[in-house]
């Protein structure tokens, strides 16, 4: 029976992105995840830049940065709210290498849920991808019979879109 995990695999699911055409976590979810501060992380990797070298480790473009924040919705406001420097990603090694610079306990459990979350998301894709050229072949040979059967399918495969708000005003109902 596996262990209890100390982090919630959809919690760390949630914090990869893509970035530059790399899947990565940010210094600030991996803080969280580790229970450290940010500063405290980048700190480490800075002691030991020789380890983290440009595929393993990036730091954002303001752009980036941008495209990032408008893509939340809400921002907290106030002084301390946002970081002073762009953040820094991590690919799937410098998630790994993260293990010998932070060598607590906590660190090292986190770490591993974290390559078990990379390594579950490289299988789905994988298996997506084949899952979609036997949907390719079949649609070549079976052409438009069944064209809707695989527009249905290709709308299942499909990552879910997130629920829209509705903006406006609305009446309450009155109890």
């Amino acid at each position: 029976m596996p262990e209890p995990s100390l982090v919630p695999v959809a919690r760390i699911e949630r914090a990869i992105v893509v970035l530059r055409g790399h899947k990565v976590m940010l210094d600030n979810d991996l803080a969280a995840l580790y229970d450290v501060p940010v500063k405290a992380l980048n700190q480490a990797v800075k002691r030991n830049l020789d380890r983290f070298p440009a595929d393993f480790m990036f730091q954002l473009s303001p752009r980036e940065v941008a495209r990032l924040r408008s893509q939340i919705v809400t921002l907290d406001t106030g002084p301390g709210r946002h970081a002073k420097y762009p953040p820094y990603a991590f690919t799937e090694p410098g998630v790994a290498m993260l293990s010998s610079v932070l060598r607590s306990p906590r660190a090292v459990q986190v770490n591993i849920e974290i390559m078990r979350a990379f390594v579950r998301l490289r299988q789905m894709l994988h298996a997506n991808a084949g899952l979609a050229r036997k949907l390719a072949a079949l649609e070549k040979k079976y052409d438009s019979q069944f064209k809707i059967v695989f527009d249905a399918i290709r709308e299942l495969m499909a990552p879910p879109r997130p629920p829209r708000r509705r903006i406006g005003f609305g009446a309450k109902e009155e109890q």
